[in-house]
């Protein structure tokens, strides 16, 4: 078995048990005492059927090193995140596998602060720990303890909207069986809201299939909820809710790039001339919005970790990527799958508008592809092949995440996954739409093998 396997870049995954299991939680436990020296640990786990067994161990590895470790039991990875900075906490430890397979499971890992632990930043040494598996010896015996904050939890997230703002309105929620429709119960009580709930109870077996609304495939259960209720919004979450998404009242799927412009635009209002963090995979949108709300946009590597780091460095007030992922200063620079779409009720609610209104001149402006993701024999000659063929005509060329080319009407960001074998494109045009399905067609034709050697020098 190789303990090594289910360190990843930015956190830890893999299958159970072969990549994952109760002897390595155990580990990683005691590695992250041993190597962070924390004596007061938060921790928490998604609805998986392996959940239960892996916290067990990670909480036994913690209690064995010598820390006390407080359990909130199933929850969101944001809830950590909160444990973390509002309790005072020396670290926080989240078992989760989010959107992947039904047969992998996962951990975050945060220090005090909820500042997240990556590959670069501590999870290379847990990991050799771990491999290692030789503890020092601990003096003490830490304690367990369950933890509840729902109740603060709740009110600082209400913190960010004024509900007496929010229209009446019918909002589908869908949970996906994960673990997000019990945070909606607890603030239904306080929205003027009528929830529509599909696929609400956390169900480890995930009958509706594993919650992951990115994928196009798993929209439709959303869409047809919300034409069928006559909703006026949909949301939609992963497992631990980390990213929600959302749907406009005519049930159709606002890709996350143009959330980011929304709720930048949003904050700039009530912050003017803040700094707003966003990743390089899409840009023209938001950076024309922040630029004309007064703030400076700030491009960061694509990554949870880059985000945060960089939003510290700047004092951001908000980070956002296209991905659904999007970061709060007051939420200690951490990523929130429910403030998003409070933000963005409040904001229906004061412009009178619906979300199809409050997008839809953004998308026009700026149409995009979507990311699309391709899987390659050698990513690297495929990258080094459309940089030699493009960057003749390009206007810039950034490598802050992959390869970045600007032409005078359209642009392109294409890069190596970070946590899969594949490459990821993204394609945008200023307002022209066919010239992104032209462009997308062009760059996937040369990602399958095919050569563009000529061009249509009126289209670049």
């Amino acid at each position: 078995m190789n303990s090594r396997a289910c360190f990843k870049a930015y956190d830890i995954r893999g299958r159970v048990p072969d990549e994952l299991n109760e002897d390595i939680s155990y580990g990683i436990g005691r590695a992250f005492v041993e190597l962070e020296k924390v004596s007061r640990v938060v921790i928490g786990r998604d609805n998986r059927l392996s959940s239960p067994s892996l916290a067990t161990a990670l909480a036994r590895g913690l209690t064995d090193g010598g820390a006390d470790v407080f359990d909130l039991g199933i929850c969101g990875t944001e809830q950590i995140y909160h444990a973390t900075f509002s309790q005072d906490m020396d670290g926080g430890i989240m078992v989760t596998a989010s959107h992947n397979p039904i047969d992998y499971n996962g951990m975050k890992l945060v220090r005090s602060g909820a500042r997240p632990i990556s590959g670069d930043s501590g999870l290379k040494r847990i990991a050799d720990l771990v491999e290692k598996n030789s503890f020092t010896t601990a003096t003490t015996t830490g304690a367990l303890f369950p933890l509840d904050i729902d109740g603060e939890y709740v009110s600082h997230l209400l913190g960010y909207v004024n509900p007496d703002l929010m229209h009446p309105l019918k909002v589908v929620v869908n949970a996906g069986n994960g673990c997000a429709g019990r945070i909606i119960d607890l603030l239904e009580q306080h929205l003027p809201v009528n929830f529509i709930k599909i696929n609400h109870q956390p169900d480890g077996t995930f009958p509706n299939g594993i919650p992951n609304p990115l994928l196009p495939e798993n929209r439709a259960t959303t869409r047809n909820a919300v034409l069928e209720h006559g909703a006026g919004l949909g949301i939609a979450w992963d497992g631990d809710f980390d990213r929600c998404f959302l749907f406009d009242e005519q049930g159709d799927f606002i890709e996350g790039y143009y959330i980011v412009g929304l709720l930048a635009d949003t904050l700039l209002k009530k912050n003017p001339g803040a700094r707003i963090i966003h990743d390089p995979r899409l840009t023209w949108n938001t950076r024309d919005i922040v630029k004309s709300a007064g703030g400076r946009p700030i491009m960061s590597k694509t990554g949870h970790a880059f985000i945060k780091e960089r939003m510290r460095q700047e004092d951001a007030l908000y980070g956002g990527e296209m991905s659904a992922h999007h970061y709060f200063k007051d939420f200690a620079y951490c990523d929130s799958g429910m403030i998003p779409w409070l933000l963005v009720l409040e904001l229906m609610g004061m412009s009178g508008k619906p979300l199809s209104a409050l997008v839809g001149e953004r998308i026009g402006l700026f149409p995009a592809s979507g990311e699309i993701n391709r899987g390659v024999p050698d990513a690297d000659i495929v990258i080094a092949r459309i940089r030699e063929m493009y960057l003749e005509r390009a206007l810039t060329i950034d490598h802050t995440d992959g390869l970045s080319l600007e032409f005078k009407r359209w642009r392109f960001n294409l890069r190596s996954s970070n946590t899969e074998p594949v490459l990821r494109l993204n394609v945008e045009s200023r307002g022209d739409e066919e010239l992104v399905r032209v462009k997308t067609a062009e760059l996937l034709g040369i990602m399958d093998g095919g050569d563009f050697s000529r061009w249509d020098t009126d289209r670049v």
